[in-house]
């Protein structure tokens, strides 16, 4: 394809080469390191695998053309080759979503395609709109998010990465790929940053999700108002439709931004799609669901009012695609656990364990609080805070974990380049204030096992922060490390289905009241 095709419609200055005469090949890519013959480069300012200063690099793995940003003029041309072109663009961002697109045919307009935007309950709310289709209309589909990319249960292999919504080249061969297999629907978890930094652009959204806001990723967006500004450019354009939660203030100005395309779900006020009639168990829920002036008994087996303003998103957004309402009804107690996602477990000895990516302090209040909604002993919490990430929201996640647990146990979760140490510092005084008792133990796997040996027959521990991750990030490694495999293992082991040899479970001691 040509490089002018690719560009067509877009601002640009030719630096040197012929757009119409350069052939793409071989896609698009940030990361000088898969450059091939053929590619092109788009040297993003700041990306770490590539940037300006990897021109030259990209030109000699092959590239038959590269992307610049200006408006710096003392660019140097590296090359007169006809063969080779240099193009500046006011915003490579916004370029590359443009570029790759159109590299891969516009795959999101051959699809139906939801992205889901909101401070909590993204992944959620994408598996189960991925189940409720499977199972009401057997339909294909394919899901791009925290746990990586696949259509039903086939992973799509990519080359690894931390960011829950790929960079735009990456998201357009996916989407492509996904429509070259007859994918059907696509459900897309649309981050902060994804949408601030245009990765999402060009994937012609039909409806997009809101699901609330509340405080995190302030290390990226510095304030709460540039934080909510980033989540709705999702509905400033990007998409056709928008559901949202009316339980939201947020939520509540979408319907001004987009006049008779939003619909709304609730629990608290009155909305397009509201619950009502909550009763919560370990095992679900049941409700009444209130839609079109009709009444529907409803259940999801999930626990947990914010399990069921999830179903709520799910539920409106596969209706407004056009699937039938008793169909997806009947599919919601059916869905499947969400990995990491309140899933449990039961050791041997009766203990119940709960594994929960709650990471900001919204999320574990509200685990918490659904935990002790129903709990038949105690309460043991064991977490920690992501290194590199938001301050200030680690004093605040103590003093939840604290006033509605009986013990807690702060451990490591993601340190990345920060001391663990100097995280659970920070935590700490949140913690005190409440009086709770609490040991400290940075070693994820040694915090895990305190807490299930200190654990009887009848209670409750939840392990908050990491979900279904399969590792930890430290100082720049990726730790193979799974809360509910190391669960599972140091539950059998502890019961003497393993052998000692296999696992290391901690020598239970009392906790520490630290005061």
């Amino acid at each position: 394809m040509k490089l002018s095709e690719l560009l067509a419609g877009q601002e640009h200055q030719v630096l040197e080469g012929d757009p119409g005469r350069t052939e793409v090949t071989a896609g698009a890519t940030f990361d000088v390191d898969r450059v091939t013959p053929g590619s092109v480069f788009i040297a993003v300012p700041g990306h770490r695998e590539g940037g300006p200063g990897s021109v030259a690099a990209a030109f000699a793995r092959g590239a038959a053309a590269v992307i610049v940003e200006g408006p710096d003029p003392a660019l140097p041309v590296l090359s007169a080759a006809a063969s080779r072109c240099t193009v500046r663009v006011p915003d490579t961002r916004r370029a590359a979503a443009v570029v790759a697109s159109q590299y891969v045919g516009e795959p999101g307009r051959w699809m139906d395609m939801v992205a889901i935007t909101g401070t909590n309950g993204k992944t959620s709310v994408s598996y189960m709109v991925e189940a409720v289709l499977r199972i009401s209309a057997g339909a294909k589909v394919g899901v791009i998010g925290t746990a990586g990319s696949r259509i039903g249960d086939e992973l799509i292999p990519m080359p690894h990465s931390v960011l829950t919504t790929p960079e735009s080249p990456d998201l357009q061969y996916l989407l492509g790929h996904m429509r070259d297999r007859a994918t059907g629907s696509v459900v897309l978890e649309a981050t902060s940053m994804a949408l601030l930094t245009h990765r999402v652009d060009r994937t012609f959204i039909d409806v997009g999700v809101f699901t609330n806001l509340t405080q995190d990723h302030l290390d990226d967006h510095g304030t709460m108002a540039d934080y909510r500004d980033a989540k709705l450019r999702l509905f400033q354009g990007l998409c056709r439709y928008a559901v949202v939660n009316a339980d939201d203030p947020v939520g509540v100005g979408i319907a001004a931004m987009m006049p008779g395309a939003v619909t709304t779900y609730a629990l608290d006020v009155p909305a397009d799609y509201r619950a009502t009639d909550l009763a919560v168990s370990a095992t679900g829920t049941r409700f009444t669901l209130r839609h079109g002036g009709r009444a529907y008994p409803a259940a999801i087996p999930f626990p947990g009012r914010y399990s069921v303003a999830n179903a709520l998103a799910a539920l409106a957004s596969c209706h407004v695609l056009g699937h039938d309402l008793d169909a997806l009804i009947a599919a919601l107690a059916q869905m499947p656990p969400v990995p990491g996602r309140f899933e449990r477990f039961e050791t041997p000895d009766g203990t119940s364990v709960i594994v929960d990516y709650a990471h900001s302090p919204d999320s574990l209040d509200k685990v918490l609080t659904t935990i002790r909604g129903y709990a038949r002993g105690r309460v043991i919490t064991v977490f920690g805070c992501g290194g590199d990430r938001d301050t200030t929201k680690r004093a605040d996640m103590g003093r939840i974990a604290g006033t509605r647990s009986d013990l807690c146990v702060l451990t490591s979760d993601n340190p990345r380049d920060e001391d663990p140490e100097a995280i659970l510092e920070e935590i700490t005084p949140g913690l005190t204030a409440t009086g709770t008792p609490f040991e400290r133990l940075a070693d994820r796997r040694e915090a895990i096992a305190f807490a299930l040996s200190a654990a009887g027959p009848r209670d409750t521990v939840l392990i908050a922060g990491k979900g279904s991750e399969p590792h930890q990030t430290v100082r720049g490694r990726l730790v193979p490390f799974s809360d509910m495999a190391v669960v599972r293992e140091l539950a059998l082991a502890r019961n003497g289905t393993l052998s000692a040899a296999t696992s290391v479970v901690a020598t239970p001691r009392p906790p520490v009241t630290r005061v």
